[in-house]
């Protein structure tokens, strides 16, 4: 007698094979993918359409039917995931993201790890879409970026940043190894910008400026402009010390929290031609 099945059954999905008492397990009307197959690792109830179970063996027509609906749902998970992710980043102590992982978010969404891996085939994957839904959140796109755009840009991005619980211990962040020396350092910052600043300056506005030469003139930066930005120690250090020479100037007319106009030159000053990389001076 042929093997039969009926898709009406309970026991749809299984091939009796007569006299034998043998069966196996076809899945999908015997697609042997698990689902639709839509994801690399079989379906999972987190993505099934309401109502529909592993028991109800839908018949293929019925999934073609349901695929609408079973499309949207898988959206609202991957959503869910994206979101739980993004959640999870902004409760991390520091910036490691190393605890992001697919167990962590699928606890967080209230989902199983294999439907997030159902959604990600790699955790490079999940951790580019939770980058994205991050600068998503503060309206961050690189896309016709323009030079223009960068003070209004930067001033969303860091406001942003007091969402992440990181910033509650920067405060209390370790002090560097040569404290002595790093007062020094500032202190002398601090006095060269006041002496050169204009008198309309106010104290703050030199502390800011002070601030940011510092930024420049610090081991951080140098190491991201050589594994960043691929540049060599030597490009490195003439982009840093260009820009130095940019602030410099700038402490010399316009001060922190101030945008330049285009045209107009800085107050109290000529305009002054900026420095170019690698090129230390006029002949």
């Amino acid at each position: 007698m042929a093997a039969s099945a009926h898709p009406d059954d309970d026991t749809a999905g299984i091939t009796h094979t007569a006299g034998t008492g043998a069966s196996v397990h076809t899945t999908d009307g015997g697609n042997g993918s698990g689902d639709d197959g839509s994801g690399a690792f079989g379906g999972d109830d987190d993505d099934r359409a309401e109502g529909e179970s592993e028991e109800d063996g839908a018949s293929p027509d019925r999934r073609r039917y349901d695929s609408p609906l079973r499309r949207r749902r898988a959206a609202e998970t991957r959503e869910r995931i994206v979101a739980a992710g993004s959640a999870l980043v902004h409760g991390f102590p520091t910036w490691d993201w190393s605890s992001l992982t697919f167990r962590a978010v699928a606890d967080r969404a209230g989902v199983s790890e294999r439907t997030v891996y159902r959604h990600f085939a790699t955790e490079r994957q999940l951790h580019d879409a939770v980058m994205g839904r991050l600068e998503e959140e503060v309206g961050l796109s690189y896309d016709q970026l323009r030079l223009d755009d960068l003070p209004a840009l930067a001033e969303r991005v860091l406001a942003s940043l007091s969402t992440f619980e990181v910033w509650r211990g920067v405060a209390a962040y370790p002090q560097p190894p040569f404290v002595a020396e790093d007062e020094r350092r500032r202190a002398a910052l601090l006095r060269a910008v006041t002496e050169a600043a204009p008198s309309s300056w106010s104290q703050e506005q030199r502390l800011e400026a002070a601030a940011a030469i510092d930024v420049l003139w610090n081991l951080p930066t140098f190491e991201r402009l050589i594994a960043g930005w691929k540049l060599d120690a030597a490009q490195a250090t003439s982009t840093v010390t260009w820009a130095i020479g940019l602030l410099v100037e700038a402490v010399r007319g316009r001060p922190p929290g101030t945008l330049p106009v285009p045209g107009q030159p800085a107050p109290d000053r000529p305009p002054a031609v900026p420095p170019v990389p690698g090129q230390i001076g006029p002949d």
